[in-house]
């Protein structure tokens, strides 16, 4: 089953909507999450207000064949905004914006708007693990070391839902600063991301994180109004 890696960051939000939303569990579930020891993802989270990277992508099915290939952009602004951009090999490019109220995936070959409130969608996105709050990341996902390969610290991240799209994620971390991002689907295809030209504390402007659909574009959902200036 071919399928844009983008187009199923999108996807997987879905089944989670509900879930996402709701408070994390109680009892032994959340004093052992607050008591967890730091991994390299913690560490790496520690005051990270923004970050502009490049990435390239590769998709790959159970036997290991590729899918897909292709290269993006990724800015983010904790807690909760983001730009995903991702244009693969052979078709056009695809975006997905989180602008504190909306989570925009845009389409610009079918020329098509799909929008969900944020609040309700972003803890079924990997790229949660880098954008929301570190209550939000301990409350949607089970953290853990990984261990040491490839020269590279892994932190391995599940989704407590088991509704969720994707089985799992690891992501490599190498001298503390993100180097692959692994996405295990439950269509046992794995998505992996090679990070390039990281950048932490790097200008991301609030025009990076707004979308406003073309003319002419079909808007699917209604957007939420903006959060108001600070």
């Amino acid at each position: 089953m071919r399928r844009s890696g983008l187009r199923w960051a999108w996807l997987a939000c879905a089944p989670l909507w509900l879930a996402a939303g709701a408070p994390a569990a109680a009892g032994s579930d959340t004093t052992a999450a607050a008591s967890a020891p730091a991994t390299a993802l913690d560490r790496y989270l520690d005051g990270l207000g923004t970050l502009r990277a490049s990435f390239s992508q590769v998709v790959v099915d159970a036997s290991g064949k590729q899918l897909e290939k292709g290269q993006g952009i990724l800015l983010v602004r904790r807690p909760g905004r983001f730009r995903w951009e991702y244009t693969p090999d052979d078709a056009g490019p695809q975006l997905l914006v989180a602008d504190g109220s909306n989570l925009w995936f845009y389409d610009r070959e079918l020329q098509q708007a799909t929008v969900k409130p944020a609040a309700a969608a972003l803890t079924a996105t990997p790229v949660m693990l880098l954008s929301g709050s570190a209550a939000d990341l301990r409350a949607a996902f089970t953290v853990a070391a990984g261990g040491a390969r490839e020269g590279l610290d892994w932190v391995k991240v599940t989704p407590r839902s088991a509704t969720a799209e994707f089985a799992s994620a690891e992501l490599g971390f190498r001298n503390g600063q993100l180097a692959r991002l692994v996405i295990h689907d439950r269509l046992n295809q794995t998505d992996t991301l090679e990070f390039t030209d990281s950048t932490r504390g790097a200008r991301v402007s609030d025009a990076e994180l707004r979308f406003t659909p073309p003319a002419g574009v079909d808007v699917i959902g209604t957007p939420q109004p903006l959060p108001a200036a600070p």
